[in-house]
Parts: structure tokens; C-alpha cells; sequence
């Protein structure tokens, strides 16, 4: 049985993974790739970085973006939970706030979750930059809706 989830139950899910699929136009295109986000509930937005490339300036000129995230128990047990936003690219010490904000967290997530230690970025995040500063962004968030669907046994 599929089941809309209500609100609550989104955020709930936004709040405790940190692992989503962003989607993006890139050249009439849609394009979908993991990434590490952070859901900052009391701005209602979702907080990533990235190094400059593909997905940058494809959101850069396409600012409509929307983020996946799905829980998993086994094939008739799932949450998913789809977010539709805005990009909205963060600059010098806003950016630095925000990526300062995102690393605290995912760290606070990974620890209630997988009950680990996290102490750098780089040890749950695929990107690290030595040399360049990575794009910090958020995305505001305008609607999200989320499905269930359990299966209960006799």
C-alpha cells in the first residue's frame, strides 16, 4: 500500500539521513547525482557544497533544483521524500557560516544514525579541496511531498 507522508514525517527524514539525489537541467537535459546535503530545518533549506564543474553552472543558469531522499527497510517497506527549491549560491563568510553549519550537521546526523565519530569532512564527504574553495549553496525550499509504502503481515 503506497501512503502520502505528512509533513512531519519528511522533515523527519530530511533531518536524519545526509546522503540525497540532487536533480538539475544541464542543456534541455535532466541530470540526477548523489550528494551529501544537510536539512537546516529552522531555515527550511538544504545546505551542500561542491567544487566548480558541471552541476554549478548548470544550476547557475537554471536556479529550479530539486533533492531525493529515500529510506529503505527492504523492497514492500520505503520512505521517499522529494523536495523541489531554488538554488542559491553562498559567498565569503555567509558561505563559510553555511559550510561551518552543513560539517556540524551531517556530523550530528552520522553520529545519532550510524553512531560514529566524524571529526573532518573529508571522512563523509567525497569532496575536499586543498587549494580551491568549494561553492557552498543552498537550496530554499518552496514544496515537498514524500510516499510510503508498507506492507503489514498477518
Amino acid at each position: 500500500m503506497f501512503i502520502n507522508l505528512e509533513d512531519k514525517e519528511i522533515k523527519f527524514i530530511l533531518e536524519n539521513n545526509y546522503i540525497g539525489y540532487l536533480g538539475y537541467i544541464y542543456n534541455k537535459r535532466p541530470y540526477v547525482v548523489p550528494i551529501t546535503y544537510f536539512f537546516d530545518k529552522e531555515e527550511n533549506a538544504i545546505i551542500c557544497y561542491s567544487g566548480e564543474g558541471h552541476k554549478i553552472n548548470a544550476m547557475q543558469k537554471n536556479k529550479a533544483v530539486s533533492l531525493q531522499v529515500t529510506t529503505i527497510d527492504d523492497l514492500t517497506n520505503w520512505k521517499s521524500v522529494m523536495v523541489h527549491g531554488t538554488f542559491e549560491q553562498l559567498f565569503g563568510s555567509n558561505a563559510k557560516a553555511y559550510l561551518h553549519k552543513f560539517s556540524l550537521g551531517v556530523k550530528d546526523v552520522i553520529m545519532e544514525q550510524e553512531h560514529k565519530t566524524v571529526n573532518f569532512l573529508s571522512e563523509f564527504s567525497s569532496k575536499v579541496y586543498k587549494e580551491n574553495i568549494p561553492t557552498v549553496f543552498r537550496i530554499k525550499i518552496e514544496e515537498f511531498t514524500g510516499k510510503k509504502r508498507h506492507t503489514f503481515s498477518a
